[in-house]
């Protein structure tokens, strides 16, 4: 994607194969799923354990809305 070309914010993502922007898209994610593939891919590179907690957070907030949709929680 040639909008990909140009980072706002960093150069955490240039140097990668696969953006997770392309990821995300190509694979039709959610919010908190796309989430979760820019802070892993992040994470050493510009978030540090912060995202790792974002990460964890974005899972917890899956888990509980599937949870209740599943009538599980």
């Amino acid at each position: 994607m040639k909008v990909l070309e140009e980072q706002v914010g960093g150069t955490h993502y240039n140097s990668l194969k696969i953006q997770p922007a392309e990821y995300i898209l190509g694979n039709a994610l959610g919010k908190y799923e796309g989430d979760i593939i820019q802070y892993v891919t992040r994470w050493k590179s510009k978030g540090g354990i912060e995202d790792l907690e974002k990460i964890k957070q974005c899972c917890d907030i899956l888990i509980e809305f599937h949870g209740q949709e599943d009538g599980n929680r």
